[in-house]
């Protein structure tokens, strides 16, 4: 078996189509930048009915130009894509053959933005997203990575080797080297690493622990700042003082030297992040279980119902997360009573995100009730008699998801990136995880000599991070319009 070009084929014709369209679209980019500088004041141009078409003069023709540019860009990218789909193995080159490989992950992309965009009004604040450019590709890069994770991590689809399996003669190889073996998948598409492991599959395998941690990890500190943050906002007074108090005191440690104390053996050894687990995992019990009680206090029967149901099995899955080997909860037998078994290193890193973002959750949430206790509306079901925690969390809490989604998504990305630092200085998951921040360090160590390891790990969590960025500015966009 021969080895691979980028491009195969396909670079016949779409490479120097890239280029030329890269080239134009740089000069483009550059001319509407000088333009809009020095040149006169432009004047815009609307239709009849007054509504705004283009700008005019010399800068609405490079932003049109820049535009439609970038669109042709966009079309390149979408051949080697679809040529990479459709010829057959090896003649579209690498480029290609991991465009087949993600074939899952495009047809998944498809569906959701297919049948988003055709309910998109009767979605809320997601359907408002696909009015936005912005939101569109930043939602768009986001889901790849998720979709990656799942058919990856779930169903073993995507990758074309073992994030562990090492093969002989393949260390350090080049993007594109043939594998002796034939029977195993041919080539090793973005080359080996170190230890002769195919750096394509410890990618895609890596953002299965990424999407593991880093949105759940986000959501458990939002319950926890919620949970404490509207009634510190709603109340005030030395209920206020004290939470302050305590948030303040935890974020006044800088970040990576608390995640130093938190992750390291020693520390894990003694069994803190199992107690800061047991603590920290309750608050979603609490939140939920208070949140139907004040939805439902007028009906006794149907509020036990619920109460009762939600509790047992928010009540399971947390002890279930908390009982696992080496640590002092162990007090579950096995599956299927224990839901969960989750790797020690994996569980303190999980404990210590949720530790790390919860106080800064808890100011904003605290901030934005005490911004929206002033209304009319709540004022109004004040006079009706409606209890505190009813108020708190059906009136004030609803009008607050604004601001709490667009903090949710970035806050994703902040975690992804503490993650990636994490596994760079080799702390709390396993020497051998393929998660992002591992591989890049594993990949830095040669990096004079050998490039291609560190690449597309640090690539792929670039990529994460600036669609969550961008989804966070489509949500803010859309939620201003409210």
């Amino acid at each position: 078996m021969d080895p691979l070009s980028w491009t195969g084929s396909l670079g016949t014709f779409l490479n120097p189509a890239l280029l030329v369209l890269a080239a134009a679209l740089i000069l483009s980019a550059l001319a509407q930048m000088v333009t809009s500088l020095f040149a006169a004041e432009q004047t815009l141009r609307s239709g009849p009915d007054g509504k705004l078409l283009a700008r005019g003069g010399a800068l609405g023709f490079f932003e049109r130009s820049t535009g439609w540019l970038f669109f042709g860009l966009v079309l390149v990218v979408l051949g080697y894509i679809v040529g990479g789909v459709l010829m057959p193995y090896g003649k579209a080159g690498i480029i290609g053959l991991m465009a087949k490989q993600f074939l899952p992950v495009w047809i998944a992309l498809l569906l959701t933005y297919a049948l988003s965009i055709r309910f998109k009004r009767r979605l809320g604040l997601y359907g408002k997203l696909f009015d936005s450019t912005v939101g569109m590709i930043g939602f768009g890069i986001v889901m790849f990575w998720v979709y990656t994770a799942l058919l990856a991590g779930g169903f073993g689809m995507i990758s074309t080797h073992g994030a562990l399996e090492q093969i002989s003669g393949m260390k350090n190889a080049k993007p594109g080297s043939a594998l002796s073996n034939e029977g195993l998948f041919p080539h090793y598409l973005l080359g080996g690493d170190n230890l002769a492991r195919d750096v394509f599959s410890r990618m895609v395998l890596g953002s299965s622990v990424v999407i593991a941690i880093a949105p759940v990890a986000t959501l458990f500190a939002f319950m926890v700042g919620i949970t404490l943050g509207v009634p510190a906002g709603y109340y005030g007074g030395k209920l206020d003082t004290f939470l302050s108090f305590l948030a303040n005191l935890i974020l006044a440690f800088p970040v990576i030297l608390l995640f130093y104390l938190l992750v390291t053996p020693e520390i894990r050894d003694t069994g803190i992040p199992s107690y800061m687990a047991a603590f920290l995992f309750a608050f979603p019990i609490v939140f939920f279980v208070v949140l139907l009680n004040s939805r439902y206090h007028t009906q006794p029967r149907k509020r036990n119902l619920r109460v009762g149901v939600v509790f047992a099995v928010l009540f399971w899955l947390y002890l279930s997360l908390l009982s696992q080997q080496g640590t002092p909860f162990n007090f579950l037998p096995g599956f299927p009573v224990d839901l969960f078994d989750i790797d020690a290193g994996l569980l303190t890193v999980f404990v210590s995100v949720v530790f790390v973002n919860s106080p800064t959750v808890f100011r904003i949430v605290r901030g934005l009730t005490m911004d929206i206790k002033t209304r009319d509306y709540v004022a109004a079901a004040q006079t009706r008699g409606e209890g505190p925690w009813y108020i708190m969390l059906w009136e004030i809490l609803p009008n607050a998801r604004g601001p709490l989604i667009v903090d949710f998504c970035l806050r994703i990305g902040y975690t992804t990136i503490l993650l990636g630092t994490l596994g760079f200085f080799g702390l709390g998951l396993s020497p051998e995880s393929a998660d992002w921040g591992s591989t890049i360090n594993e990949g830095r160590k040669l990096m004079q000599i050998y490039i291609h390891p560190a690449l597309p790990p640090a690539l792929a969590l670039l990529s994460l991070v600036l669609g969550l960025n961008l989804l966070a500015d489509g949500l803010r966009e859309e939620s201003l319009k409210d």
